[in-house]
């Protein structure tokens, strides 16, 4: 636990820490929650935070929107670690907070990483912010959703943060180029595309992109007052060469169409291709990841169900082993999925539903198969005479699912191609019985 550390100055603090926002001014990214009549904005600047919940990348601004917090707000605020800090000096600080409350004072709590809490210690928490002893203001890179206890989620307001913008990352080093606390007082020649460079290594990472710009002015050629960066100095910091990736966003989405569309015609050694091309250039492999599990549905589907199975556990992989060993666990879903039939009858049946339900958004649920939990639903007639398929020998009804607008409507439209020929002859069978049945 940490009192008063927020704004303590150091000359010799790394640049991302000197350089550290204390304004939402001074803030860049996030402007769906900051920008100008925002909500979070507002929270802020009229000093009326709630308990909260930062959710997001690294390096996007969470600790630092609590640390603007921290100083515009009149209540009391605390710094805890979820690292170092277990339930006595949670007890402590709660039994501090109480005392506060009865002379009117608020107390703000900032928890960063609080998904490394386990569940008796957010626990602990909990009877205190029901009480309103305290203010939470936690900071999360993990799913609060699995991460944070329910009761104490459902009393925080989740705030989704984004990675930061190509164009967020390099405003950010520009400033820090001129700003007195980074490199104002020295003369840099910095070209703007070698600094699109390093925006593009961060993948969205301020902290990153920071650490990454003062190695490289720190490494740069020294010609009297002035320091010189180079395409070779950017290089040897960010250990890779400066592919042609990224440049105003425009290289980022052709390469990844190129490795989709190679995937979907079939094509591994082209697909190889261009995943290599993308991760050399510094790609997230979480990105390309997320794309391929996206991909073993939009493209394979049915006609190979354990494309999906293949792609998650790729996701996964990279996750816990990061680059550069997880470019073969990418390579083999690539692989895996360039040679698999292919369908796109799940996009397509979405789609044609996405269509229908867009227009008929009010279209009632069809009143034999709602819930009925209490006895006036029931009175409504909700779950009369409901078929249970599992009574029935051959495990199907002819209950009405679809709404009475929507009947007769078929979404799903299955192919020949791989697995997805027996799913359509078992759908045939399906409409053949009921059909058959529809009298009974």
């Amino acid at each position: 636990m940490e009192q008063g550390t927020f704004f303590t100055t150091d000359t010799g603090q790394p640049l991302a820490a000197r350089l550290r926002p204390m304004t939402l001014d001074e803030f860049v990214g996030q402007k769906h929650l900051v920008g100008e009549g925002k909500i979070l904005r507002r929270l802020i600047e009229n000093d009326r935070v709630s308990s909260m919940i930062f959710w997001g990348p690294p390096g996007v601004g969470k600790t630092t929107l609590a640390r603007i917090i921290a100083h515009s707000t009149r209540a009391r605020f605390i710094d805890f670690s979820a690292v170092t800090s277990g339930i006595r000096e949670i007890k402590q600080v709660m039994q501090k907070a109480e005392e506060n409350l009865r002379f009117g004072e608020k107390t703000i709590l900032f928890v960063d990483e609080i998904h490394r809490f386990n569940k008796a210690q957010q626990d602990a928490f909990l009877p205190f912010v029901e009480k309103g002893s305290i203010i939470l203001i936690g900071a999360t890179t993990e799913n609060p959703s699995f991460e944070v206890n329910g009761a104490l989620l459902s009393r925080c307001k989740v705030f989704v943060l984004q990675a930061l913008s190509s164009a967020d990352l390099c405003e950010l080093l520009e400033r820090a180029l001129h700003d007195p606390r980074g490199f104002g007082t020295l003369k840099v020649n910095f070209p703007h595309e070698l600094i699109e460079v390093i925006a593009g290594f961060a993948n969205g990472d301020a902290r990153t992109a920071l650490s990454t710009l003062e190695m490289v002015v720190l490494n740069g050629d020294m010609d009297g007052d002035t320091v010189t960066v180079t395409k070779e100095s950017v290089e040897q910091s960010i250990s890779k060469k400066s592919l042609l990736y990224d440049k105003g966003g425009e290289e980022h989405y052709n390469l990844i169409s190129a490795l989709h569309k190679s995937m979907r015609n079939s094509d591994p050694d082209a697909a190889i291709y261009w995943l290599a091309r993308m991760l050399e250039a510094g790609e997230d492999p979480l990105y390309i990841a997320r794309r391929i599990v996206r991909f073993a549905s939009e493209d394979v589907g049915l006609a190979d169900p354990r494309a999906l199975e293949i792609c998650v556990a790729a996701y996964q992989a990279c996750h816990y082993i990061g680059m550069p060993e997880c470019s073969v666990h990418l390579t083999q879903a690539v692989t895996y999925l360039s040679l698999a039939p292919k369908s796109n009858a799940m996009d397509v049946a979405y789609m044609l539903a996405r269509e229908d339900a867009q227009k008929m958004l009010a279209e009632p649920v069809p009143l034999v198969i709602r819930n009925a939990p209490t006895k006036l639903m029931k009175e409504l007639g909700y779950n009369k005479g409901y078929q249970y398929a599992h009574d029935y020998e051959d495990k199907l009804t002819t209950m009405q699912c679809l709404p009475d607008s929507l009947l007769g409507r078929e979404y799903y439209r299955p192919t020949e191609q791989g697995l997805e020929g027996r799913f359509k002859e078992r759908l045939q069978q399906i409409k053949d019985w009921k059909e058959s049945h529809k009298n009974d």
